[in-house]
């Protein structure tokens, strides 16, 4: 799973990442919805409908088995419960990687794709990332449930990392 705030990179991350396992993203959901409804509709009005299929398709790979990569804010604590308890009962462990690279960061990339969260949104998601490294920094693993592991990318490691592989570690 890979976290942080909007235009925090994990989108990019997720592309040069994309080789080595299947990739979920609630943006091809909502960008799969926004095709097939009148352009005269809000988002908000469908919202509840793409982010159930949004689930329904993560739930759904989750059991499939394989790598998977999981693109999400991190900063909904329900969201990582959910992800947790479905990967436990599918027999697989959930692996978080946190993009920590700042407010102004995160701000810079949404400007340069064109794609601005409101003011309301990225406070919320700045509260919850914000809540979700408190939870890391004082107490690891055991302040963050369901969850096998925990790294945090700065901008500079978020940049140099530019493969993942999956599998159990050399012997």
């Amino acid at each position: 799973m890979v976290c942080g705030l909007p235009g925090s990179g994990k989108s990019t991350l997720l592309r040069a990442w994309s080789g080595s396992a299947c990739v979920v993203d609630p943006r091809v959901t909502r960008s799969s919805f926004e095709a097939w409804m009148p352009a005269w509709l809000p988002y908000a009005l469908y919202r509840p409908a793409a982010r159930l299929r949004h689930v329904c398709w993560l739930r759904r790979e989750l059991r499939r088995g394989g790598p998977l990569l999981i693109h999400d804010c991190g900063s909904r604590s329900w969201m990582r419960w959910w992800l947790a308890r479905t990967a436990r009962g599918a027999g697989r462990p959930l692996h978080m990687v946190v993009l920590d690279v700042g407010s102004e960061e995160a701000l810079s990339g949404q400007r340069a794709r064109r794609r601005l969260a409101s003011q309301r949104v990225f406070s919320l998601h700045q509260r919850g990332l914000a809540r979700l490294l408190a939870q890391v920094d004082r107490g690891g693993l055991a302040r963050v449930p369901g969850i096998s592991s925990v790294v945090v990318f700065d901008r500079g490691q978020r940049d140099r990392i530019t493969t993942v592989t999956f599998g159990l570690p050399p012997a």
